[in-house]
């Protein structure tokens, strides 16, 4: 079963077109901002595990800084025909906290 956490506070969030990376739990969550609103990808690229919040954003999608491996900012699909994706997680801000279903 799947639960709301605390990630940060809104004020920690990337700027817009950009990304951060977050760690909870066990997990390090990369966020980018679009349009406005915070998406999050599990931040490992699963190609070779390079860290998504460094790559580029580009179209809505995360570039992965060590191979270019590209992934769909809010489904985690990947556009490489492997069709290997990674994990998108929900977001939500409720006044100045941003949370993460885990």
């Amino acid at each position: 079963m799947s639960e709301w956490r605390k990630l940060c506070k809104r004020a920690e969030l990337p700027a817009e077109g950009s990304a951060k990376e977050f760690s909870i739990e066990e997990k390090t969550i990369c966020v980018a901002m679009i349009e406005g609103s915070p998406l999050g990808l599990d931040n490992v690229c699963p190609h070779r595990g390079g860290p998504l919040a460094e790559g580029t954003i580009e179209g809505g999608k995360v570039v992965c800084p060590w191979h270019q491996w590209e992934f769909d900012l809010a489904t985690g699909q990947s556009a490489d025909p492997s069709g290997t994706g990674t994990t998108a997680y929900a977001l939500r801000q409720n006044g100045d906290e941003v949370s993460v279903e885990i």
